[in-house]
């Protein structure tokens, strides 16, 4: 009976090295508990990113790129969770964006003006000082930083984060079901292909 107990517990992390060499050869790993999308007729892939993270600089041009040529029956959202505290400043910026409408013209130079200008982007009036060389209100930018809606979307990204098991940037969910990110797929360009792999499965 000892022996076959011990040969029980022998095999355990046999069995959870292959499982773990099986996710990574996949190149995903299935959540734990499915989650409900805010679509079900679209496939929803979910980026989380935070623009002070090198990782997401790196990746962004590939996602970017990704989108430009999705699927018609993708809905892709991006989320600026504030895992750690100190990020919250840039959550709110990026929510902030979203809600003026100035997404577009503001993210990808968000990115340029942190890691490749080496700006410090930390405080409020570095933020509006950026903002207003890009043409816009520094004033009413900040001052939606801290609005109602811009806190209302932090929380949700936060909860969304939870309930998929979010611990590190840039990180894709597709569909509520399947995660993913650089380190899981082993490169960018594998994850941009396992997003079309998952993507395909989900629209089948």
């Amino acid at each position: 009976m000892k022996k076959l107990q011990a040969i029980k517990y022998l095999a355990m992390p046999l069995l959870l090295l292959c499982a773990f060499s099986a996710q990574a050869q996949q190149g995903y790993e299935n959540l734990s508990a499915p989650q409900r999308t805010s679509n079900p007729d679209k496939v929803e892939v979910v980026e989380f990113f935070w623009y002070g993270c090198p990782h997401c600089f790196q990746f962004e041009p590939h996602i970017s790129e990704w989108v430009k040529n999705k699927p018609d029956n993708v809905e892709f959202i991006t989320m600026a969770p504030p895992l750690n505290p100190a990020w919250k400043i840039h959550s709110q910026a990026f929510y902030a964006a979203e809600v003026l409408g100035i997404l577009d013209d503001f993210h990808e130079p968000m990115f340029n003006a942190i890691h490749k200008e080496r700006k410090s982007m930390r405080k409020p009036k570095d933020i509006a000082k950026f903002v207003e060389s890009l043409g816009f209100d520094g004033k009413k930018f900040t001052k939606t930083m801290k609005s109602f809606n811009v806190d209302a979307k932090i929380r949700q990204a936060m909860q969304k984060a939870r309930d998929v098991g979010i611990s590190a940037v840039p990180t894709v969910i597709v569909n509520g079901k399947y995660r993913t990110s650089g380190s899981i797929a082993g490169s960018y360009p594998r994850l941009i292909e396992v997003l079309d792999q998952l993507v395909a499965k989900e629209s089948s």
